[in-house]
């Protein structure tokens, strides 16, 4: 994907995730990998109303090329990048059912439904630390293999190979927050032999 292409992409996301109430106000940040550098939202805008030009452009090392500030959290969407050469596009937003489970240390069951096991596979929990701190960008940095997890006290993230399959599994990961938060922890998953055809099929 061109510059001009991600940029677009990015606001078309941000747009989308907004009005699905999964982006809330200026929290969260999306971001796309395009050749050598990082496109990624602006620190402290609304993620609704965003333009092309609003987005930042960063160097893989977290330069700032052109203008704008990146967001806070610029430096765990690069610590997944640097580690994944099939990830193209990171989310990270506040959604509330998600939100609410991380608040409480709970883990995301995803062997509720086929399409949790389908598309987010164990979900971790990410320990608390300070947002934009070097202790978050560590900890993030130990969950790379994971398609989604949830950031204790703090939100979600997912990857995706483009940034259409990183917001449908934001999108998935607060389905599943939100169903286990009706039907509780005590409730029986898929079976495991279904659960690992299933694994088979991702």
């Amino acid at each position: 994907m061109n510059e001009t292409d991600a940029r677009k992409a990015i606001c078309d996301a941000c747009s989308k995730l907004y009005g699905k109430g999964l982006l809330v106000s200026a929290g969260g940040n999306v971001s796309i990998r395009t050749d050598d550098c990082v496109l990624i939202t602006p620190s402290g805008r609304n993620k609704g109303s965003l333009s092309p030009e609003n987005i930042v452009k960063i160097s893989m090392d977290g330069k700032v090329i052109g203008n704008g500030k990146p967001s806070i959290e610029h430096r765990f969407h690069l610590a997944i990048y640097k580690r994944r050469n099939d990830t193209n596009a990171i989310v990270h937003c506040h959604p509330v059912y998600c939100t609410a489970i991380a608040v409480k240390g709970d883990k995301i069951r995803s062997d509720l439904t086929p399409e949790g096991v389908l598309l987010l596979g164990n979900v971790p929990l990410v320990p608390y630390h300070t947002p934009g701190s070097d202790d978050l960008v560590e900890e993030v940095a130990k969950i790379y293999r994971s398609s989604a997890a949830l950031m204790e006290n703090h939100g979600a993230i997912t990857q995706g190979k483009t940034i259409e399959e990183a917001c449908d599994r934001m999108e998935e990961l607060e389905f599943q927050a939100h169903l286990q938060l009706i039907v509780g922890n005590n409730v029986s998953g898929l079976p495991r032999d279904e659960v690992y055809r299933l694994e088979k099929m991702r």
